[in-house]
Order: structure tokens, then C-alpha cells, then sequence
């Protein structure tokens, strides 16, 4: 090629980022932004709090205007899919038979909601909670005296719960483990937000699944493995999502449980990078590989993937992090508390203001503050800098979030 020529495929935050990127690192080639949704590029955690409540319009979950792309010479593709890849020819074919070809690619494919594998599930009105699109179909829906049953127990079904009991509308949450958010957190919080969410009348089902939904066209209620059946106006669906692999891997990259790349992004194709959900990537934190599904993550790889592809210095890793809205909780994550061996609790969870530090031996490796900011952001600064702060240092009252700061 003659041109230098850059194709993201996927137009989300990562794929967004890396276009912005590249602009500011002085990339002066054509860049092709390629979307299967018609909206441009969107912030997608307001959409199961502040967008489906109301309370947020449609235009600030934009990340630029679009006239920024424009201004920038990034060209949008929207309501475009990709059918395949050629790494060989460096070229990209889209489903309506056109080609572009390439000399940097980037996937930022992101990931798509586990499907329920439960009959029924076909029904209007049973919805996952992912896009865009999703959230303004269930809009319309939601309402007081309605009612909803929520399949899944993390922080998605959570967050929506808590909307929609503030809507008004009856809820039901289903989940198979025996305890809320299961997956991603400790016992100690997990028991905090079931209490939370029973305290504001969300009716909490545990290890318990969905035999059944039932309906003509839409749903009309849902039976449980109980037997029992709940009525139901809306089934929401929140069991996880699967990384958007398939491309890359047909097209001879190396994939397992996401696209496999290195600390700068790039996979086993030379002049391929993968960003976001869909990659599984080093944690130069932690000493293993996982894929991280943020907005943090996002916007550091696609920065990252940028500074390669114009030879720019490597940005510098933050500790991943994370945040969750549920009624008047602010839930903030810094670190990754997976492995943990030791937990020690700060503050007070009467009072809905604490929080609890994991400890991996004498290493504090991650912290999860509920309205308390000073303490998310002291963690995360030891932690990025593998500072020495041992566990009776926590649990010292006297001992200031000012105090442990100043040993970061």
C-alpha cells in the first residue's frame, strides 16, 4: 500500500479511543471506524443507570459529536459488519462484498450477552441489557406497578434492579449461585448489596433458575425450577458475556477465551492489535493474562495500541478499575481482588460508608469502597506503585487515608 491505513473494527469506547488516539499522536494515515450499530460511538455504563432511569439524553452518551469525526478525517461506517479478514493480503471484506485493505488493523470487537438457553426466550419484550438499541426498547417498558424479573445477579442486573425499583415496578432477581455477584466479588459484599436490595423491596431469589418463559408473542410470566411462576411484564437477562472472537480467530489469530495479545496490544498477526473486551491481555499489575471488562480497560489499550502503531512511547499502566451505581451507593473497585487471602473492613456497612481491603499475603491487591472515595483512591495508588501497607495499617483508626497516602 501507499497509504498508511488503519481499520478498528468495532465502534466502541476501545475502538473510539484508538481512533482519538492516533489523531493525537500525530497519525497522519486514513483511519476507518467500522460499527454494527447505526449509533457512533457511545459510553455504555450510563445505559443501565442514568439513561434507563431518564435522567440522562441520548446525545451525552456520545464520547465525541460526530462532527468530531469528520474534523479529525476518521471515517465512520456505521450499521456495518465485518464478514472476514485476510491477514495475508492485509485486507478487511465487509458483509455488503466491499474490501478495504490495511496496514494496521485493530480489533475492538467488544463481547455479547450469554443467551438464555430457556424456552421462551425468543418472547418480545424478554431483553438483554447491552446496547444502545437494548436500553431503548425497554425504555418505553418500564413503569410503576409493572413488573420485572431479572435473570442474573451481577452488577448489571443489580444496577437495573435498583432503577427499576425506583421506577416503581415490582422486581424479581434470579440467581443460580448462592450468593449476589458471585463471580466478581467477596462474601462481604455480596451480602451487603443482597441486603441493599432487599431493603428497598427487590425480592432476591438464590440458586434458583428459569425452567420457562411463557407468553403468545410477549411475556406474559416465568417458571421457575421451583415450579413456582412469577408474572412478569419484562424478563431482563444478565448472565454474562463472551468476547466477540470469531473473526479473528477464523482469520488465524490466536484466540482462547478472547483475542491473545502482548503488553503493546498486538496479537499473533503482525500489524494486528486487539483492545478492549475482546482481548486477553498481560496485567503487568498482577503477572497473568485475563481480559478486563471496563471502561478503563478500553480507553488504556486503545491509547496503548495507538502509541505502537505510531511509535510513540508506551503510555504508563494503570491498576484497573471499576465503579458501580446502585440507589445512593457509589461502589468503587480498584485492583483485582481475585486470589485473595485475607480481607480486612474499614468504615462502617451500617452506614452505608466503607470498605474492604484483599490482601494477597502481606500484598494488598485490590479494594472495593462503597462511598468512600479517599479510600478507592489511596488503594489504588499503593497498589500501582506495589507500595508496603500491611493489614493493621487498615485496620487502624488512627491511621488516616492522608497517612497511608504519603507511604504510596
Amino acid at each position: 500500500m501507499s497509504v498508511n491505513r488503519t481499520i478498528i473494527i468495532g465502534a466502541g469506547q476501545a475502538g473510539a479511543q484508538a481512533a482519538i488516539s492516533l489523531r493525537q499522536f500525530g497519525y497522519d494515515g486514513e483511519i476507518h471506524l467500522i460499527g454494527e450499530e447505526p449509533a457512533p460511538p457511545y459510553q455504555r455504563p450510563p445505559l443501565s443507570k442514568a439513561y434507563l432511569k431518564g435522567s440522562l439524553d441520548r446525545e451525552r452518551l456520545f464520547i465525541k459529536p460526530e462532527t468530531f469525526y469528520a474534523e479529525k478525517d476518521i471515517s465512520l461506517h456505521m450499521s456495518k459488519r465485518v464478514a472476514s479478514v485476510n491477514s495475508e493480503a492485509q485486507s478487511v471484506e465487509l458483509s455488503d462484498g466491499s474490501e478495504l485493505t490495511y496496514t494496521s488493523l485493530v480489533f475492538a470487537t467488544g463481547s455479547r450477552p450469554r443467551k438464555l438457553p430457556v424456552p421462551g426466550s425468543d418472547l418480545d419484550n424478554v431483553l438483554d441489557l447491552r446496547t444502545l438499541s437494548d436500553v431503548d426498547s425497554l425504555k418505553p417498558l418500564v413503569g410503576t406497578g409493572k413488573s420485572a424479573v431479572i435473570i442474573g445477579a451481577g452488577y448489571i442486573g443489580l444496577e437495573a434492579a435498583a432503577v427499576m425499583i425506583e421506577l416503581g415496578m415490582n422486581v424479581t432477581v434470579i440467581e443460580l449461585a448462592p450468593r449476589v455477584l458471585a463471580r466478581v466479588t467477596s462474601p462481604i459484599m455480596s451480602d451487603f448489596y443482597h441486603g441493599l436490595h432487599t431493603k428497598n423491596g427487590v425480592d432476591i431469589r438464590l440458586e434458583t433458575s428459569v425452567s420457562a418463559i411463557n407468553g403468545t408473542t410477549g411475556v406474559e410470566s416465568v417458571t421457575l425450577n421451583t415450579g413456582e411462576t412469577l408474572a412478569a411484564d419484562i424478563v431482563l437477562a444478565g448472565i454474562g458475556i463472551l468476547p466477540n472472537e470469531e473473526i479473528a480467530s477464523s482469520g488465524g489469530i490466536d484466540c482462547e477465551n478472547g483475542i491473545l495479545v502482548n503488553e503493546q496490544a498486538m496479537t499473533s498477526v503482525p500489524n494486528v492489535y486487539a483492545i478492549g473486551d475482546c482481548a486477553r491481555r498481560p496485567l503487568v499489575h498482577y503477572g497473568r493474562v485475563s481480559r478486563l471488562e471496563s471502561v478503563h480497560n478500553a480507553i488504556e489499550q486503545g491509547k496503548i495500541a495507538a502509541a505502537h502503531i505510531t511509535e510513540k512511547a508506551h503510555p504508563k499502566e494503570d491498576v484497573p478499575w471499576f465503579w458501580s451505581d446502585q440507589y445512593d451507593v457509589k461502589l468503587q473497585i480498584a485492583g483485582l481482588s481475585e486470589g485473595h487471602d485475607e480481607t480486612v473492613v474499614r468504615g462502617s456497612l451500617e452506614e452505608n460508608k466503607f470498605s474492604v481491603f484483599y490482601f494477597k499475603g502481606e500484598k494488598l491487591v485490590a479494594v472495593d469502597a462503597v462511598n468512600s472515595a479517599p479510600e478507592f483512591m489511596t488503594a489504588k495508588k499503593l497498589i500501582l506503585n506495589r507500595s508496603d501497607v500491611s493489614q493493621n495499617d487498615i485496620r487502624n483508626p488512627n491511621i488516616t487515608m492522608k497517612d497511608l497516602m504519603a507511604k504510596a
